[in-house]
């Protein structure tokens, strides 16, 4: 489960959430209007997921209270987040929003950022042995339904991985997705994965650490591309391909890959994108570590690191700022939880 919470943490991190879920403005809809009926509230397009800033955010604030309710079932939250995802997750609401990914004019809305996520939110879900997760579960097929037939359809098209550290970098949404196959067992997408994490990363050596990180980061795609290729690879293959990709991997001569950012405002909604790449680091560094054999000296230096990450980025993300707060904890909890290496 990773580190142990306090009740009082999981207290704070849930009414962050619950603040944030319901929050409909400001918000930034980012889907295509296909003629003026379309000009609507966000409630109206979005009935489950319209708060939180936008889209994604809020299927991951949605996931980030599933998490912290199954693994804290004794939390004095738990029929207020019982109630809020009953009231958000039904099968009405689900089956506006995935007629909306549906249509030809948005088949690249969201993808695969927030696909990923929204798939992340099913798989935890999925893996939970409660009447109302399998309520909210079964709600959700229609949108993982539609979800699922997009990435099957979009990935053999795409030509070259999306290296970037914002939503679109695809080593982050392969390995969510790659979860997400293992956990349903889907075979066609699980082969589709690994064939193609495969063929955009296994040729990769020596990553060009010098230009990490950008200014808006929140995700490094260099950690989010060994974080996929530990769940691709053979323990003994990986050890290799780490070694080829990082072949020096220190921190003498990657220090900015292995020391945290610090966040020069975190009232812009861009530059507060430094404390999630913190968190994100964090995860991906620990993952990494944990897939290494005890005896390869890497393990306790990026284990290390993923805790200074870690700590580093906890201190924003109870800011008082809406920009950050509206998704921050859902990395925390990412980070606190131990996602995908349990």
């Amino acid at each position: 489960m990773g580190q142990k919470l306090s009740d009082e943490q999981v207290v704070a991190l849930i009414d962050l959430a619950l603040k944030n879920i319901d929050t409909e403005f400001p918000n930034k809809p980012s889907h295509v209007l296909s003629g003026p009926n379309d000009v609507r509230p966000p409630k109206e397009h979005f009935p489950a997921f319209y708060g939180c800033f936008d889209w994604h955010s809020s299927v991951h604030g949605h996931w980030m209270l599933v998490r912290l309710l199954k693994l804290y079932p004794d939390t004095i939250r738990d029929q207020v987040v019982r109630q809020k995802l009953a009231q958000h997750l039904t099968k009405e609401n689900v089956e506006i929003e995935s007629r909306l990914f549906a249509e030809k004019e948005n088949k690249s809305f969201e993808r695969m950022y927030g696909w990923a996520w929204f798939l992340r939110l099913v798989v935890e879900l999925e893996s939970w042995d409660d009447a109302d997760a399998g309520v909210w579960r079964e709600n959700l097929k229609p949108l993982e339904d539609v979800l699922v037939q997009n990435t099957i359809a979009y990935l053999p098209k795409l030509s070259y991985p999306i290296r970037i550290g914002e939503h679109s970098d695809t080593g982050f949404a392969l390995g969510q997705l790659l979860d997400y196959a293992e956990t349903v067992n889907n075979l066609e997408l699980k082969q589709l994965c690994v064939s193609r994490s495969r063929d955009f990363y296994y040729s990769d050596v020596d990553y060009p650490t010098r230009y990490e990180p950008s200014g808006h980061d929140f995700f490094s795609s260099c950690w989010n591309e060994a974080d996929l290729m530990r769940r691709v690879l053979s323990a003994e293959e990986y050890s290799t391909w780490l070694t080829n990709f990082l072949p020096r991997l220190d921190i003498k001569e990657m220090g900015n890959l292995l020391l945290p950012v610090q966040v020069s405002d975190v009232t812009d909604p861009k530059l507060v994108h430094l404390a999630g790449l913190d968190l994100s680091r964090a995860w991906c560094l620990n993952g990494i570590a944990k897939r290494l054999p005890n005896e390869d000296p890497r393990k306790a230096l990026l284990a290390e690191a993923a805790i200074e990450h870690g700590r580093v980025g906890m201190d924003y993300v109870f800011s008082g700022h809406y920009e950050g707060e509206h998704w921050l904890a859902t990395f925390a909890v990412y980070w606190l939880t131990n996602v995908s290496i349990d």
